[in-house]
């Protein structure tokens, strides 16, 4: 038998509904269409229908082959039910569903009628509805399974966003620790900066004025608001500044000051003073405490060092300066002389000038400079000036004289040194005889102003382990002409070599009014040190000698 291309029922009443609906579920049974797609489709088609019927036209239900690619499997087939309106104004109702044997659908169609049996039909679609229900329970059971799984993922879920909640909140602990530990640790490294940097400054001085004022600057508002140092040697509140910075933090407020903290100044096992310190806010923090005790003891190291060695050069300068004895009165030659300790470092007692005249008429000059620094240089360099002037009783020149000395220190002190510079004038003679033991050299002024540098070959210094004749030399001077001695700390400067600072002094000589010397022999001193000391350090003593020979009437 050729197969049926389609199969069609026609549709007028509700009556032709039921026969027509039982043809088109048995047709679909026989295609194999699976019973949810079967009960669809026939559920639709009859609320398409059951809406349509008006008893006079006639609608047609017809099932054909479904739309089919190349390449369609057999498990791929379909079947198409369309139900066409009596008129070309109303839409057609058409719906596709699967099936395994479409021709086997068409077949039973086409054998069928519409009004066969339908207690047959009923029973079908009574065994359709409970495949479903049975199709329905199995889907509501792997739904439950679906549900109850979903309900364990979503419990798993919970309990890892409870772990994880846990683990984020000991997160943010362990970053708040180590935020807090790292801040402990930036605020240690910057107290030890700031002592480290405070112990340098406060060792970078050795005035105690200075030291105090430099601790106060650090302090003060970094760390408290105010800083006073008592030192009780004299009873006065030294270097003590109130109300340095402005008042701030609660007390600005309330004007209640709060409680100063008192450090004792202890230095060699005693308390040479106290440290009293504002806090900025109510108190001091327990490390600022800690770290301001190591900042007293290290203040106090600073100033006892600092006292001692004030107390040390105020006896070394004041023993130098009774050495330094006055001038002597001639009518042969005018002199001027100037010293200047240093005023920074240990550099001061080494630096002396002396001039006396002898039995004979003739005056001896003498300027030197002995190495070491303080009492000891001091109390060396008065053994030296009362040496020279006992050996220059006998008459000797400048050469003898500074061999002797030479051998005083040997005999002395075999680590002491000295440099030195002896002239002698003799009187009615227009010249000056000198020698010089690793000295610089003198200076010589001319009545016509021009300025000669005497740098004959010096000897060496006084105390080395050298056995060398000092020579002599001798330069004119006649009436009018001026010599000048000096130590190396009126020429020599760290920034630049000796030599240059000879060459300034010699032009400053040169500058002198040549005129006036022989009553203004004061003034040409000041005149010259204020060009030579303008970039003087104060770091080592400074010694000038003037000696004029005065025109003749």
């Amino acid at each position: 038998m050729r197969p049926a291309a389609h199969a069609t029922w026609p549709v007028v009443s509700s009556q032709d509904l039921a026969p027509v609906r039982a043809a088109l579920s048995h047709a679909l049974a026989a295609a194999g269409t699976p019973t949810p797609e079967r009960l669809r489709l026939l559920t639709e088609m009859t609320a398409h229908l059951g809406g349509a019927l008006d008893q006079t036209a006639v609608h047609q239900v017809s099932v054909h082959p479904g739309p089919s690619g190349s390449g369609t499997t057999r498990s791929e087939q379909r079947l198409t039910v369309r139900c066409a309106a009596p008129s070309a104004d109303r839409l057609a109702w058409e719906r596709t569903v699967p099936c395994r044997d479409p021709q086997a659908g068409l077949l039973a169609a086409a054998t069928g009628t519409a009004a066969g049996d339908l207690d047959a039909a009923l029973v079908g679609a009574e065994r359709d509805v409970a495949e479903l229900l049975a199709h329905l329970d199995e889907q509501s059971e792997l739904i439950r399974s679906h549900r109850e799984e979903l309900h364990h993922t979503n419990q798993g879920v919970l309990a890892l966003h409870a772990e994880l909640d846990t683990a984020a909140r000991e997160q943010r602990r362990l970053l708040s620790a180590e935020r807090a530990a790292r801040a402990q640790a930036e605020e240690a490294r910057r107290r030890l900066v700031f002592l480290t940097d405070t112990s340098a400054a406060l060792a970078a001085s050795l005035s105690h004025d200075a030291i105090i004022t430099s601790l106060q600057d650090l302090l003060v508002p970094a760390y408290a608001r105010a800083a006073e140092v008592w030192l009780p040697d004299d009873g006065e509140l030294l270097g003590g500044r109130r109300n340095r910075a402005a008042v701030t933090g609660p007390d600005a407020v309330t004007g209640r000051e709060p409680a100063p903290l008192r450090l004792p100044l202890t230095a060699r096992r005693t308390t040479i003073g106290v440290l009293s310190l504002v806090p900025v806010g109510e108190a001091f923090a327990a490390d600022d405490i800690t770290m301001l005790r190591e900042l007293a003891h290290r203040t106090a190291v600073a100033l006892d060092n600092a006292l001692r060695y004030e107390r040390h050069r105020d006896t070394a300068e004041t023993l130098q300066r009774a050495l330094l004895t006055d001038l002597p009165d001639t009518r042969a030659v005018r002199l001027a002389a100037r010293y200047l300790p240093a005023t920074r470092g240990l550099n001061i007692g080494g630096d002396w000038y002396d001039a006396f005249t002898l039995p004979d008429g003739s005056v001896t000059l003498v300027v030197g400079d002995v190495t070491g620094h303080g009492l000891r240089a001091a109390v060396m360099m008065g053994q030296l000036r009362t040496a020279l002037r006992a050996y220059a009783v006998a008459g000797d020149g400048p050469g003898t004289l500074l061999a002797k000395l030479h051998a005083f220190i040997h005999h002395l002190d075999q680590e002491l040194y000295a440099t030195a510079v002896v002239a002698r004038i003799q009187p009615g003679e227009p010249t000056v005889t000198w020698a010089a033991a690793g000295h610089p050299p003198p200076l010589l002024l001319g009545p016509g102003d021009h300025v000669r540098l005497l740098e004959e070959k010096s000897g060496p210094m006084l105390g080395l382990p050298l056995q060398r004749p000092f020579e002599e030399y001798t330069a004119p001077f006649p009436p009018g002409s001026t010599f000048l001695l000096y130590t190396d700390g009126l020429v020599e400067r760290r920034a630049e070599g000796i030599d240059l600072g000879i060459d300034r002094l010699g032009r400053a000589l040169a500058a002198l009014d040549v005129s006036g010397l022989s009553d203004g022999l004061e003034d040409a001193a000041d005149l010259l040190l204020t060009p030579m000391l303008a970039d003087h350090e104060g770091e080592d003593d400074v010694c000038l000698l003037l000696c004029h020979a005065p025109q003749l009437p």
